[in-house]
């Protein structure tokens, strides 16, 4: 792969390790910062505040748009929820805006999304054609979508929804320290279907999505299922600590609120359908792996 990249949101895990990876193969890579550049390949924008010149993006091969308020930061107060929605929904509208204003020249656009998408469906197995849920995290996603898929009438899009990414900086950061203090075990039924994909796969599926020019929606999951039990269960084992203490539904939710039911208690089997029968091969085809991997 060779060309330009521009990147935002590449201070973040998966935006760092992308970064990383574009340019260990010397691809030109563009980052978008909130603060002044420290160097010739950063820009700095100012989403929400002002516009971003088009001329940043011009003769780049696509713009990989990631980033947004950690979701994973709790409690979900008002005033969060709607730092959740507005760093989404103003990054993306700022990119669009100015991909539109370049036409026909635009670079194709590859913007994060989430499973969170599909909200809880138990018993369904969910691909790319499946409908939105009804958490707060399934209306946040869809609204961030149709964003993206403003610059469609000028460029390919693409929508990367993305699990929980199995890496100590990621999903597994708050469930390691629970089980250091051997007080980790199920959380509310932990018979619920939670997607998983490792760090390398995520960046690898990024690139096989920049690759293969894949436009619409693309589940970014491991290949395999996984319950929350499982998940607790394969990190509890290859740390040498229990699992055994559970955290019931009715208690989640009195210390969570509605992020509870958006972050932990969804089931929903999410299958890379797009991935796969476009020939992507997953590093870490189960989560035992990833985790093994991550630690």
């Amino acid at each position: 792969m060779a060309g330009r990249i521009v990147i935002s949101g590449a201070s973040g895990l998966i935006g760092s390790a992308l970064a990383s990876s574009l340019r260990a193969d010397d691809v030109e890579v563009t980052t978008l910062v909130r603060r002044a550049p420290r160097s010739d390949d950063e820009v700095q924008w100012a989403p929400g505040e002002s516009v971003l010149d088009p001329e940043v993006l011009t003769g780049a091969d696509a713009v990989v748009a990631l980033g947004g308020a950690s979701v994973g930061r709790l409690p979900w107060t008002r005033g969060y929820r709607r730092e959740l929605v507005d760093s989404r929904l103003q990054a993306t509208r700022t990119l669009t805006t100015a991909l539109r204003a370049l036409r026909s020249d635009a670079p194709a656009l590859v913007s994060a999304s989430a499973v969170g998408y599909y909200g809880s469906a138990p018993g369904e197995v969910l691909t790319e054609d499946s409908a939105a849920g009804q958490t707060f995290l399934a209306d946040l996603t869809v609204r961030w979508e149709a964003e993206a898929r403003q610059a469609e009438d000028h460029t390919r899009v693409a929508l990367l929804r993305t699990a929980p990414v199995i890496h100590r900086r990621g999903v597994l950061k708050p469930l390691i320290q629970l089980t250091r203090f051997g007080v980790s075990g199920p959380l509310g039924r932990g018979t619920q279907i939670w997607p998983w994909i490792s760090l390398d796969d995520e960046v690898r599926a990024i690139r096989h999505v920049l690759d293969r020019k894949i436009a619409g929606p693309v589940n970014l999951t491991g290949p395999t299922s996984a319950s929350a039990n499982e998940i607790g269960r394969a990190l509890a084992a290859h740390m040498h600590r229990p699992f055994w203490l559970p955290a019931p539904t009715w208690a989640l939710r009195f210390a969570l609120g509605d992020a509870a039911d958006s972050l932990l208690l969804p089931d929903a089997d999410v299958q890379p359908q797009v991935l796969e029968n476009s020939g992507f091969r997953f590093t870490h085809a189960t989560v035992t792996e990833a985790i093994a991997s991550a630690l």
